[in-house]
C-alpha cells in the first residue's frame, strides 16, 4: 500500500519511542553499545535485557530465547512474549561530525565497517555489525528529512 493510495485513519504516531534488537550474547552486547557505542543503560535483566537510552527514544535488547515467554512470576509486568529470528536492523542519528567520531570509536574497537553510502540526497551513512550480527548504521538525519 502506497502513500497515496492508503486510508487515512486521522491518528498518527508522533515518534518512534523504542526499538528492539534480539542478540545471543546479552554480555557481549552490553559491552558493545556502553564501551563502543557509548549508550547509557537504563535496566536490565540477566539473561533476558538490556535497555538502553538513545536521544528521546530507547534500544531494548533481548536475549530471543527468554523473550518467547512473560517474565517470571506472573503478575510481573503483562508485556506479550514476542521476538524475532536472524539478524534486525537500526539507524542512529548521527551529524557529520558525529559520524566521523563513530567511525573513529568503531576503527579503535576493531569493528569492521561494511558499507559508506552516499545516499543521493547527499546524506551519509556507515554499515557495521554488532557482536550478534545486527545490522546497525549511523546516518545524517537529512537521509530522510530535510535540513531545515
Amino acid at each position: 500500500m502506497t502513500q497515496k493510495t492508503a486510508k487515512r485513519s486521522g491518528f498518527s504516531p508522533a515518534a518512534v519511542l523504542e526499538t528492539a534488537l534480539y542478540v545471543d550474547d546479552l554480555v557481549a552486547a552490553r559491552q558493545f553499545y556502553t564501551e563502543v557505542l557509548g549508550l547509557e543503560i537504563v535496566t536490565e535483566a540477566e539473561g533476558r535485557h538490556v535497555f538502553f537510552r538513545v536521544g528521546d527514544g530507547m534500544l531494548l535488547l533481548f536475549d530471543p530465547v527468554t523473550t518467547v515467554a512473560p517474565p517470571d512470576p506472573p503478575p510481573a509486568l503483562q508485556v506479550p512474549p514476542h521476538g524475532a529470528t536472524g539478524p534486525g536492523h537500526m539507524c542512529f542519528s548521527v551529524t557529520a561530525e558525529g559520524l566521523q567520531q563513530g567511525r573513529k570509536a568503531l576503527e579503535a574497537a576493531g569493528i569492521k565497517i561494511e558499507s559508506e553510502v552516499e545516499w543521493p540526497n547527499g546524506a551519509l551513512s556507515i554499515y557495521f555489525r554488532d557482536p550478534a550480527g545486527n545490522s546497525l548504521e549511523f546516518a545524517e538525519p537529512r537521509l530522510w528529512f530535510s535540513e531545515s
